[in-house]
């Protein structure tokens, strides 16, 4: 894992505080960890959160029609590079452009939320967090079904080709485990095709239960229900960012957050952030 120079963390009322960090060791909760055990805590911004999206039951076991939208979302390690993988996917593969793009980085698999439907990153006040809440980072977005096998194959590209496993493996833990939703889970009628491609891969699919331990070392990717386990926006800063697998993805890529945010293909979480 590269070196974490520089990880916002956000109090209502006052600025980004930015901790700049050199040990390569460290994983993003350990730093938060570090960093807020010299700080106190202050009051945010309390809005209602509710999942941004949750399957029909019944549209999942029907056969949908191939130009159809879904809302699905895939997972494996952290979720910037993830996010950005998939951008680049809707606008190759769907001709999707920054006024249409879809995906976003949130959080999915746990089985409950915190105080009025929120779940947040890990933050300084311990207001609904992820982690505790057993959720894992992914990225949602909404596709046609004829085309959510090929984003299928893109997501088992973004492992590590020689170890198979997430290209960030210092976060550990089930907040980093490996993991897909969709209508249905594994009713879906493209789940046959999804578990091809994972079997073709390396991989095995099994169907998540909530709040599932990691999946380093394992080769094994959890299929939820989105209509079980929705999927969470995260926090707006957490969206379009750098990540430190890359070089920085550059201004035009980090300030569509606020045009996704402008337009209302994003939304405040009620959870500490920059907005």
């Amino acid at each position: 894992m590269r070196i974490f120079r520089s990880i916002p963390y956000l109090l209502a009322g006052a600025p980004a505080l930015v901790l700049s960090l050199s040990s390569s060791s460290l994983s993003r909760r350990d730093l938060l960890q570090t960093f807020a055990s010299s700080v106190l805590g202050a009051g945010v911004l309390a809005i209602a959160a509710t999942p941004s999206f949750a399957a029909d039951e019944a549209s999942a076991t029907s056969t949908p029609l191939s130009s159809e939208l879904q809302d699905v979302y895939f997972g494996v390690g952290c979720f910037w590079h993830i996010q950005h993988e998939f951008i680049q996917a809707e606008e190759k593969l769907l001709g999707r452009n920054e006024h249409s793009f879809t995906s976003a980085t949130g959080y999915a698999g746990g089985t409950s939320t915190g105080k009025d439907g929120k779940v947040c990153y890990h933050n300084l006040q311990m207001t609904a967090d992820y982690g505790r809440l057993g959720h894992g980072e992914v990225v949602g977005m909404s596709l046609p079904v004829d085309k959510i096998a090929d984003f299928t194959k893109l997501y088992f590209t973004l492992f590590n080709p020689k170890t198979l496993d997430r290209v960030d493996p210092g976060d550990q833990g089930g907040e980093y485990r490996s993991l897909l939703g969709l209508p249905g889970g594994v009713n879906h009628p493209v789940y046959p095709k999804m578990e091809a491609i994972a079997k073709e891969a390396g991989f095995k699919l099994v169907p998540g239960k909530g709040n599932d331990p990691d999946t380093f070392r394992k080769q094994t990717v959890y299929v939820y229900d989105t209509a079980k386990f929705p999927f969470y926006q995260a926090e707006i800063y957490h969206q379009y960012h750098n990540d430190f697998q890359d070089k920085p993805y550059g201004q035009a890529y980090n300030q569509l957050a606020d045009l996704a945010l402008e337009e209302g293909r994003l939304h405040t979480t009620g959870c500490p952030d920059r907005v």
